[in-house]
Parts: structure tokens; C-alpha cells; sequence
């Protein structure tokens, strides 16, 4: 109810994956800079909103698979920066490899008979 149907949400359970996987890609990123480079891939179809984005981020700070520092943006802005750590590397390997499993199985069954 009241929901923008335009939207496509983020299946749950792949926030960590997109988070660590930007981090892999791009290096220290902040908040702003991981949703962007989420929305702009995924040629935006994955909007990743604050509300959600934040408390991953802390989560996964807590898991221990990024570190983050406070720091100056290209802006001039203080901001949280993130960085992937040896165990955020380890876990993207472990989340990429449920969701395969998963693609593919759902694949399996929606396939025509």
C-alpha cells in the first residue's frame, strides 16, 4: 500500500553481496559512492535506499568484513569509508556461491516443461 511500484527491491539476503562486491571492485568507498556504483551497474533497477544501506553497513562493520575510517570526500564532506577486509573477501566468495545456487535452482523451476 502506498508503495512506488516502479521500484524493483533488492531480494533479500543480497545487500551484503552487492555491498561486499562493490567494496572488491572499487576499493574504500563511502555509503553514497556504494549505492551509486549499485544503482548505475545495475542500470538503475537496484536502487539501495538509506534506511536499508546504513544498518548493512554497520551489520557487516559488526561481521567484521570491512573495517572503515572517517575521512574527507571529493567534495570536501566527512564521510565513513569502508574497505573489504581478508574475512569480507571470504564471505563475498561464500554469499556469490549461495546465490548461484539459488539462481539456479529458481531457473530450474520456472523453466518451460
Amino acid at each position: 500500500m502506498g508503495r512506488d511500484r516502479t521500484r524493483t527491491e533488492i531480494p533479500p539476503g543480497t545487500l551484503y553481496m552487492l555491498i561486499l562486491r562493490s567494496l572488491a571492485r572499487l576499493g574504500p568507498m563511502h555509503g553514497y559512492g556504494i549505492a551509486q556504483h549499485i544503482q548505475l551497474l545495475s542500470e538503475d533497477v537496484l536502487q539501495v535506499e538509506e534506511g536499508s544501506l546504513y544498518p548493512a553497513l554497520q551489520r557487516v562493520l559488526i561481521k567484521c568484513w570491512v573495517t572503515a575510517e572517517w575521512r574527507q570526500t571529493e567534495n570536501n564532506r566527512r564521510a565513513r569509508y569502508y574497505r573489504l577486509t581478508a574475512a569480507g573477501k571470504k564471505q563475498l566468495s561464500v554469499e556469490m556461491s549461495e546465490f548461484d545456487k539459488v539462481t539456479r535452482a529458481i531457473a530450474n523451476v520456472i523453466q518451460p516443461a
